[in-house]
Protein backbone atom coordinates (compact mmCIF):
# COMPACT_ATOMS: atom_id res chain seq x y z
CA UNK A 1 0.00 0.00 0.00
CA UNK A 2 1.10 3.58 -0.59
CA UNK A 3 2.67 5.74 2.10
CA UNK A 4 -0.42 7.99 1.94
CA UNK A 5 -3.29 5.50 1.86
CA UNK A 6 -6.71 6.64 0.68
CA UNK A 7 -9.76 6.33 2.87
CA UNK A 8 -13.20 5.15 1.81
CA UNK A 9 -16.85 5.44 2.81
CA UNK A 10 -19.07 2.40 3.30
CA UNK A 11 -22.76 3.10 2.78
CA UNK A 12 -24.62 0.57 4.90
CA UNK A 13 -26.36 0.04 8.20
CA UNK A 14 -25.36 -2.02 11.20
CA UNK A 15 -28.35 -4.31 10.62
CA UNK A 16 -27.73 -5.14 6.95
CA UNK A 17 -26.47 -8.74 6.65
CA UNK A 18 -24.60 -7.93 3.45
CA UNK A 19 -23.19 -4.82 5.09
CA UNK A 20 -22.08 -7.02 7.96
CA UNK A 21 -20.23 -9.24 5.49
CA UNK A 22 -18.19 -6.26 4.33
CA UNK A 23 -17.66 -4.97 7.87
CA UNK A 24 -16.35 -8.37 8.89
CA UNK A 25 -13.94 -8.39 5.96
CA UNK A 26 -12.78 -4.89 6.85
CA UNK A 27 -12.13 -6.02 10.43
CA UNK A 28 -10.33 -9.21 9.43
CA UNK A 29 -8.17 -7.39 6.89
CA UNK A 30 -7.18 -4.70 9.38
CA UNK A 31 -8.73 -1.86 7.38
CA UNK A 32 -10.98 -0.35 10.04
CA UNK A 33 -8.98 2.88 10.18
CA UNK A 34 -9.48 3.44 6.44
CA UNK A 35 -13.24 2.96 6.19
CA UNK A 36 -15.94 5.30 7.49
CA UNK A 37 -19.44 3.88 7.86
CA UNK A 38 -22.17 6.25 6.67
CA UNK A 39 -25.71 4.94 7.18
CA UNK A 40 -27.98 4.56 4.16
CA UNK A 41 -31.75 4.42 3.81
CA UNK A 42 -32.79 2.32 0.84
CA UNK A 43 -36.38 3.62 1.02
CA UNK A 44 -35.45 7.31 1.00
CA UNK A 45 -35.68 8.66 -2.54
CA UNK A 46 -33.41 11.55 -1.56
CA UNK A 47 -30.64 9.34 -0.13
CA UNK A 48 -27.49 9.69 -2.23
CA UNK A 49 -27.22 5.89 -2.17
CA UNK A 50 -29.42 5.88 -5.29
CA UNK A 51 -26.82 7.94 -7.13
CA UNK A 52 -23.93 5.90 -5.75
CA UNK A 53 -25.60 2.60 -6.69
CA UNK A 54 -28.43 2.94 -9.24
CA UNK A 55 -30.06 -0.13 -7.69
CA UNK A 56 -30.35 1.74 -4.41
CA UNK A 57 -28.90 -1.24 -2.56
CA UNK A 58 -26.32 -1.47 0.16
CA UNK A 59 -23.53 -2.01 0.91
CA UNK A 60 -21.85 0.39 -1.45
CA UNK A 61 -18.21 1.46 -1.15
CA UNK A 62 -17.42 5.03 -2.14
CA UNK A 63 -13.82 5.55 -3.23
CA UNK A 64 -11.75 8.69 -2.73
CA UNK A 65 -12.51 9.94 -6.24
CA UNK A 66 -16.26 9.53 -5.73
CA UNK A 67 -16.57 6.38 -7.83
CA UNK A 68 -18.30 3.40 -6.27
CA UNK A 69 -18.03 -0.37 -5.94
CA UNK A 70 -20.89 -2.77 -5.19
CA UNK A 71 -22.15 -5.43 -4.27
CA UNK A 72 -20.75 -7.07 -1.11
CA UNK A 73 -18.83 -9.80 -2.94
CA UNK A 74 -17.15 -7.33 -5.28
CA UNK A 75 -16.36 -4.99 -2.38
CA UNK A 76 -14.69 -7.82 -0.46
CA UNK A 77 -12.58 -8.75 -3.48
CA UNK A 78 -11.54 -5.10 -3.79
CA UNK A 79 -10.66 -4.90 -0.09
CA UNK A 80 -8.61 -8.09 -0.23
CA UNK A 81 -6.71 -6.68 -3.20
CA UNK A 82 -6.24 -3.41 -1.33
CA UNK A 83 -4.84 -5.28 1.66
CA UNK A 84 -2.56 -7.29 -0.61
CA UNK A 85 -3.62 -10.68 0.69
CA UNK A 86 -5.31 -13.83 -0.56
CA UNK A 87 -6.45 -14.73 2.95
CA UNK A 88 -10.12 -14.35 2.05
CA UNK A 89 -10.02 -15.70 -1.47
CA UNK A 90 -7.46 -17.69 -3.46
CA UNK A 91 -5.75 -15.53 -6.07
CA UNK A 92 -6.40 -17.86 -9.00
CA UNK A 93 -7.14 -21.38 -10.15
CA UNK A 94 -9.97 -23.84 -9.41
CA UNK A 95 -9.84 -23.11 -5.67
CA UNK A 96 -10.78 -19.49 -6.34
CA UNK A 97 -13.87 -20.38 -8.34
CA UNK A 98 -14.94 -23.05 -5.87
CA UNK A 99 -14.70 -20.47 -3.09
CA UNK A 100 -16.67 -17.91 -5.11
CA UNK A 101 -19.36 -20.50 -5.85
CA UNK A 102 -19.80 -21.43 -2.18
CA UNK A 103 -19.74 -17.76 -1.22
CA UNK A 104 -22.58 -17.13 -3.66
CA UNK A 105 -24.47 -20.08 -2.19
CA UNK A 106 -24.21 -18.49 1.25
CA UNK A 107 -25.33 -15.16 -0.22
CA UNK A 108 -28.34 -16.94 -1.70
CA UNK A 109 -29.47 -17.91 1.79
CA UNK A 110 -29.36 -14.28 2.85
CA UNK A 111 -31.07 -13.03 -0.31
CA UNK A 112 -33.94 -15.50 0.04
CA UNK A 113 -34.27 -14.74 3.76
CA UNK A 114 -34.50 -11.01 3.03
CA UNK A 115 -37.23 -11.64 0.47
CA UNK A 116 -39.22 -13.61 3.06
CA UNK A 117 -38.82 -10.77 5.55
CA UNK A 118 -39.80 -8.17 2.93
CA UNK A 119 -42.93 -10.12 2.02
CA UNK A 120 -44.14 -9.57 5.55
CA UNK A 121 -42.89 -6.01 5.77
CA UNK A 122 -44.15 -4.56 2.50
CA UNK A 123 -47.35 -6.48 1.76
CA UNK A 124 -50.62 -6.34 3.62
CA UNK A 125 -51.32 -9.59 5.51
CA UNK A 126 -54.03 -10.63 3.09
CA UNK A 127 -51.74 -10.11 0.12
CA UNK A 128 -48.99 -12.50 1.22
CA UNK A 129 -48.14 -15.15 -1.36
CA UNK A 130 -47.62 -18.46 0.39
CA UNK A 131 -46.31 -19.92 -2.85
CA UNK A 132 -43.67 -17.18 -3.05
CA UNK A 133 -42.71 -17.67 0.59
CA UNK A 134 -42.40 -21.43 0.09
CA UNK A 135 -40.24 -20.83 -2.99
CA UNK A 136 -37.82 -18.64 -1.03
CA UNK A 137 -37.75 -20.94 2.00
CA UNK A 138 -36.98 -23.84 -0.32
CA UNK A 139 -33.86 -22.01 -1.50
CA UNK A 140 -32.81 -21.49 2.10
CA UNK A 141 -33.35 -25.08 3.22
CA UNK A 142 -31.60 -26.58 0.18
CA UNK A 143 -28.59 -24.34 0.63
CA UNK A 144 -28.48 -25.09 4.35
CA UNK A 145 -28.60 -28.81 3.57
CA UNK A 146 -25.60 -28.45 1.27
CA UNK A 147 -23.59 -26.69 3.95
CA UNK A 148 -24.82 -29.14 6.61
CA UNK A 149 -23.40 -31.97 4.55
CA UNK A 150 -20.01 -30.28 4.29
CA UNK A 151 -19.50 -27.33 6.65
CA UNK A 152 -16.47 -25.09 6.16
CA UNK A 153 -13.46 -25.23 8.44
CA UNK A 154 -14.51 -23.21 11.54
CA UNK A 155 -10.90 -22.21 12.09
CA UNK A 156 -10.60 -20.54 8.68
CA UNK A 157 -11.92 -17.07 7.97
CA UNK A 158 -12.46 -16.60 4.26
CA UNK A 159 -15.13 -15.28 1.91
CA UNK A 160 -17.19 -18.47 2.36
CA UNK A 161 -17.12 -18.43 6.15
CA UNK A 162 -17.88 -14.72 6.36
CA UNK A 163 -20.88 -14.99 4.07
CA UNK A 164 -22.21 -18.12 5.74
CA UNK A 165 -21.81 -16.73 9.25
CA UNK A 166 -23.65 -13.56 8.29
CA UNK A 167 -26.40 -15.58 6.62
CA UNK A 168 -26.91 -17.75 9.70
CA UNK A 169 -26.75 -14.71 11.94
CA UNK A 170 -29.52 -13.14 9.89
CA UNK A 171 -31.63 -16.31 10.13
CA UNK A 172 -31.20 -16.26 13.90
CA UNK A 173 -32.24 -12.60 14.05
CA UNK A 174 -35.15 -12.38 11.60
CA UNK A 175 -36.23 -16.05 11.79
CA UNK A 176 -37.63 -16.52 8.26
CA UNK A 177 -37.06 -20.23 8.92
CA UNK A 178 -36.17 -22.27 11.99
CA UNK A 179 -32.90 -23.84 10.96
CA UNK A 180 -30.92 -24.99 14.00
CA UNK A 181 -32.77 -28.19 14.93
CA UNK A 182 -32.47 -29.68 11.45
CA UNK A 183 -28.87 -28.57 10.90
CA UNK A 184 -26.88 -29.47 14.04
CA UNK A 185 -23.51 -29.60 12.27
CA UNK A 186 -24.06 -26.13 10.87
CA UNK A 187 -25.16 -24.80 14.26
CA UNK A 188 -22.00 -26.27 15.80
CA UNK A 189 -19.95 -24.73 13.01
CA UNK A 190 -21.34 -21.26 13.72
CA UNK A 191 -20.58 -21.59 17.43
CA UNK A 192 -17.01 -22.67 16.71
CA UNK A 193 -16.48 -20.03 14.03
CA UNK A 194 -17.76 -17.25 16.30
CA UNK A 195 -15.36 -18.43 19.00
CA UNK A 196 -12.42 -18.50 16.59
CA UNK A 197 -13.19 -15.25 14.76
CA UNK A 198 -13.74 -12.20 17.03
CA UNK A 199 -14.93 -10.10 14.09
CA UNK A 200 -18.21 -12.03 14.12
CA UNK A 201 -19.19 -10.62 17.50
CA UNK A 202 -17.63 -7.23 16.83
CA UNK A 203 -19.90 -6.76 13.82
CA UNK A 204 -23.11 -7.93 15.46
CA UNK A 205 -25.89 -5.33 15.28
CA UNK A 206 -26.51 -3.55 18.60
CA UNK A 207 -29.45 -4.85 20.58
CA UNK A 208 -32.52 -2.69 20.14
Amino acid sequence: MSSNPQNFVLRSTLTSPFGRKVRMAIDVLGLNDRITLVPADTLDENDTLRQQNPLGKMPCLVLADGSTIYDSGVIIEFLADLAGTDRLLPASGPARFKALTLARLADGITEAAILVVYEGRFRDPGAHSERWLAHQRGKITRALAAFEKSPPDPGKTDIIAIGLACALGYLDWRKPVEWRQDHPRLAAWLTAFAKNEPAFERTRAPAV
